[in-house]
């Protein structure tokens, strides 16, 4: 056995159906009375009935979560918190919400109850990306980890299928890169490749039948297992890329991590023969990189940068972003073979292992 190094996160996690009728537990629990609560537009009124349910325990909403969590919406998030004097706060939602109450935990520790309701599994890390000036950037902090996750199987049974798709596949793109993390170790091997197993067992009956409780369950259940493992060890090229492309070009989060996680492997698979092992084990499959880009392709999800909105150009300015703020990868960075993956991303090709 290898030596290594492991940090546990101490989130309290609730799993299982009909758990969002424990919040006021929660909020008690964590000593608060004036939880604001937060948002999408999109869900403004999913969360109005929630902060009903709260009662004098809520002390107001904010709907105005957007999409690679921008430094302005942060701040005037924090100044509404502050006018209502919040004492908690609860995000439900995707990796939106979740990020813009982790990025107000940040600046003002205030305490967080996170309600997924997808399969990002931003709300299981310490780890937050914000946007300014079109430029992402990834900070680490206990303060950002929220102290509680509330996992309610029922909040993800109307989850668009196309959403169901990227979202989970999105997940299982941090146990993929977990697995050959430089921060890799034995128990979060285990809890990555359980992880992608759940996911890619539970898609493809999430998407034929939407209401299947179990499956449903099963996905949640490997969103929290790849989510974990995205907080406990570092990622490599994969995630380097899909923030660049995000917070340069403003592309939709899910899906670009459904795009390029396929090529991002190929490109890392000759450097990562243990890694590739249990991902093609937990796939099914003996070619790793293309069962996860068929994943996608048969479940309707995109599989082009360019379907995605990506204009050709930019692929250029991503390549330069790489280069200029490296993240640490398994295999050397090379221009050509960068810029080969993201011609093959851009254009919906297969991954080649080149």
């Amino acid at each position: 056995m290898s030596a290594f190094v492991y940090t546990a996160h101490p989130s309290r996690v609730v799993f299982g159906r009909g758990t969002l009728a424990g919040l006021r537990d929660e909020v008690a629990r964590l000593g608060a009375s004036r939880a604001l609560m937060l948002s999408t537009p999109e869900q403004a009124d999913q969360v109005a009935r929630l902060a009903t349910q709260l009662g004098s325990l809520c002390c107001g909403t904010y709907s105005k979560a957007r999409m690679h969590t921008p430094v302005d919406v942060t701040l005037d998030a924090i100044a509404v918190a502050q006018a209502l004097q919040a004492d908690c706060l609860v995000s439900m939602g995707g990796g939106s919400t979740i990020g813009l109450g982790k990025a107000i935990a940040l600046r003002t520790d205030l305490p967080q109850i996170a309600i997924p309701t997808t399969y990002a599994g931003s709300e299981a890390t310490p780890i937050l990306g914000e946007t300014e000036a079109g430029v992402k950037k990834t900070q680490t902090s206990p303060k950002i980890l929220p102290e509680v996750i509330l996992y309610d199987v029922e909040l993800t049974l109307t989850l668009p299928v196309p959403l169901t798709i990227t979202s989970g596949i999105n997940a299982i793109a941090h146990a993929v890169e977990g697995l050959y993390s430089q921060q890799a170790n034995p128990v979060i091997g285990l809890i990555a490749e359980e992880g992608i197993r759940a996911l890619v067992s539970a898609l493809p009956r999430a998407a034929a039948a939407p209401h299947d409780r179990e499956a449903r369950s099963d996905a949640l259940y490997g969103a929290w297992l790849c989510g974990t493992t995205l907080g406990a060890v570092g990622m490599a090229l994969h995630h380097k890329l899909c923030h660049s492309l995000g917070g340069t070009f403003n592309l939709p989060h899910a899906e670009t991590h459904t795009v390029i996680l396929p090529h991002a492997l190929a490109y890392n698979a000759p450097f990562i023969p243990d890694a590739l092992t249990r991902i093609a084990r937990a796939t099914g499959s003996n070619d790793a990189p293309l069962a996860l880009y068929d994943l996608a392709r048969t479940l309707g999800a995109p599989i082009s940068l360019k379907a995605l909105g990506m204009p050709r150009e930019g692929l250029e300015r991503i390549v330069e972003l790489t280069f200029a703020n490296p993240y640490w990868n398994p295999a050397p960075l090379d221009e050509a073979r960068l810029r080969g993956l993201l011609e093959r991303a851009w254009s919906g090709a297969p991954p080649v292992s080149d």
